[in-house]
């Protein structure tokens, strides 16, 4: 059965699995209504939690990744299925009330350890926000609105991605054959923003982000719907709700930090679309106006003829053996951590390319397993990312629950004969999600409920993105980049070039990031909004971003983040934020510092999402960091580095 789970030989055995974890559910519910409030009350809470995510977290991703269509159908009603189960249990009084006993007897709840109060607290937080404390029928309008947000969300989600048709006449000759053609009629499904001419770009820009009627009505809904819950449950705004116990708390510090690193960033900014315009002149001189689908594109060339970084320089020293074997190194030497590859039993995998890993501590033995599902194949999404399958727990016997992680990448299938080779992009990603796994791994917390990257949203980027400072590290890259033919290490000048090709157009990279945070706040904020959708992104654009809204064009209908990110798409700047400071003061002077190793997964990964997060970076940094330091690490960051553009010049 995949992942060793005996039901899941067949797709009907997602039905069995689930019908058992909602058999145990309903045993567990009872148990903890009859159980004396004391530390079982919270470790029973968290077995519920545990039976239900199980399955609902694997079929999570067997829902978008798995090659069988009739699989992929079965995981996707279990989703829904369970979800609707969560829902109820979140509006359950009977259920709330055995939780509420035990946080309001002040001398038992004295009595627990800093962790079991804090699980015990989200437990009572998901109530909330679920409206247990209203009436019956407030409850029951709070249930119907969930249901329909999680509706809207797969619309919407299906929505960001379909191609726009148009008539093949409408588009110049020469440039048709750039699109797929159906019938009388030319698909869009995307910006093609790497493309050199001019008028492709322009032409998927108007057409891939033309607005959509349908689509528009779905935004629409889903954010009056997000605010009717959040105001029904007791909060001003969804953003509110969304930021309650992360790092940035609430909407007033995402704001603050936004607009400082915006002001921060606007002379940068307005140098780097200087530079793209002169390029755009030159390559171009009848139409030197910079636009939207120019900032990629032009970034891209500056990129290339500064650093002249061409990818296919540096695939043959990127084989994803080195690559492997570059992690294993670093993980051994900072962590005492090494990665073994495991024979997997029949039915356990869901295509043969995908390889099974055991994680095993040099004195704490097998933490974990890792399935690396790396490779592209039809129907599987083109993106790069880790899911939880199984959490990590103490059970009721004393034995600690293997937590279970798939990271999932799309590289191409390599040349017969030939290592599969990956881009720089693609090497940081793979060092990127390993972050993730790792944290995975040894956030080894007592409950399932906060463990690994259950943590807040703008805490759980930063071991990832923490992975990609030491991906970019001359130090570390020496260990495993050698040519798959010669055996030639990958000199240094090319690894400078590298990340300081890196630093072309960063600001105004980071701009567009900080454009796209600000608007996801204010369409999560006070409700009813004062303008539309598309009149908001025009005039944030335009104030925050710099480069002109393109009439009749709706991106926001494109943002397929506002689904899975709603109010927190600031999340990867302030952890990008975070995992910099970490970077410059504990890893910058020796990226294999086992102390260091060690305080980091004793400070950051040890907890999951059991303890805050400001406190764990506290205790890595040793200081409390405020907004200004957030935004100074940020910009510190586009500096070029001195040596390297010497030599260079």
């Amino acid at each position: 059965g995949l992942f060793g789970v005996p039901e899941l030989s067949c797709p009907e055995g997602f039905q069995e699995a689930q019908d058992k974890a909602l058999q145990e559910s309903e045993q567990l519910v009872q148990k903890a209504c009859s159980t004396p409030p004391g530390p079982e009350t919270v470790m029973i809470f968290d077995q519920l939690s545990d039976s239900l995510c199980r399955v609902a977290d694997l079929a999570d991703f067997v829902k978008v990744a798995h090659p069988d269509f009739a699989f992929r159908e079965a995981a996707e009603e279990a989703c829904r299925n369970i979800g609707t189960v969560v829902e109820k249990l979140n509006t359950d009084t009977e259920l709330c009330q055995s939780l509420r006993r035990l946080l309001t007897d002040e001398m038992v709840m004295s009595s627990l350890d800093p962790e079991t109060r804090r699980v015990a607290e989200l437990f009572m937080f998901d109530f909330e926000i679920s409206g247990i404390h209203l009436d019956e029928e407030k409850r029951k309008k709070a249930v119907d609105l969930n249901v329909r947000i999680l509706d809207l969300c797969n619309e919407f989600l299906i929505g960001t991605h379909l191609p726009n048709k148009i008539d093949k006449h409408v588009l110049p000759e020469h440039i048709r054959y750039n699109f797929t053609a159906e019938g009388n009629y030319l698909l869009v499904a995307g910006l093609h923003a790497d493309c050199p001419n001019d008028l492709v770009r322009e032409a998927a820009y108007k057409i891939f982000l033309h607005s959509n009627a349908q689509q528009l009505r779905r935004l629409e809904e889903l954010l009056a719907s997000r605010n009717s819950l959040a105001q029904l449950v007791g909060y001003d705004t969804f953003a509110h709700r969304a930021l309650q116990g992360t790092m940035a708390k609430n909407p007033e510090t995402v704001r603050q930090f936004l607009e400082k690193l915006s002001d921060q960033l606007s002379k940068r900014t307005q140098k780097d679309f200087e530079m793209m315009t002169k390029m755009k002149m030159k390559l171009n001189p009848h139409n030197s106006m910079l636009m939207p689908w120019d900032h990629p594109y032009y970034s891209g060339v500056l990129r290339a003829e500064r650093y002249n970084i061409d990818p296919g320089l540096y695939c043959p020293f990127f084989s994803l053996g080195a690559c492997m074997e570059g992690l294993n190194t670093l993980f051994s030497r900072l962590l005492g951590i090494s990665l073994y590859a495991e024979q997997t039993k029949r039915g356990e995998i869901w295509s043969e390319d995908v390889r099974k890993l055991a994680v095993v501590h040099e004195t704490e033995g097998l933490l974990g397993y890792i399935y690396c599902d790396f490779f592209q194949r039809p129907d599987k999404p083109h993106q790069d990312c880790h899911f939880t399958v199984r959490g990590g727990r103490l059970r009721e016997n004393g034995e600690y629950q293997l937590p279970v992680v798939v990271l999932m990448l799309s590289l191409p299938q390599s040349a017969r004969g030939a290592p599969t080779l990956l881009s720089p992009g693609m090497m940081e990603n793979l060092f990127h999600e390993m972050g993730h796994a790792m944290h995975s791994m040894l956030g080894r917390t007592r409950y399932q409920h906060v463990t690994g990257t259950r943590c807040p949203t703008d805490f759980a980027e930063v071991p990832s993105i923490l992975m990609e400072y030491f991906a970019n590290d001359y130090r570390v890259v020496n260990q495993f980049a050698r040519h798959y033919k010669t055996g030639q290490p990958l000199p240094k000048n090319m690894v400078s070039r590298l990340c300081e090709s890196k630093k072309v157009c960063a600001a105004a990279d980071m701009q567009l990031q900080v454009f796209y945070a600000v608007l996801d706040q204010i369409y999560h904020g006070k409700h009813p909004l004062k303008k539309s959708t598309t009149e908001i992104l025009k005039e944030t654009q335009e104030k925050v971003y710099g480069l002109p809204y393109v009439p009749n064009t709706a991106w926001q209908l494109r943002f397929s983040h506002l689904v899975g990110y709603g109010a927190k798409y600031y999340s990867y700047l302030m952890s990008r934020a975070v995992a910099s400071m970490v970077w410059k003061q504990c890893f910058a002077q020796n990226p294999f510092d086992r102390a260091m190793g060690e305080r980091y997964r004793r400070e950051m990964l040890a907890h999951g999402g059991g303890k805050e997060p400001i406190l764990m970076v506290q205790g890595m940094l040793q200081k409390s960091p405020s907004v200004e330091d957030f935004v100074d690490a940020l910009v510190s960051d586009l500096d070029h580095d001195f040596e390297t553009f010497i030599m260079d010049s």
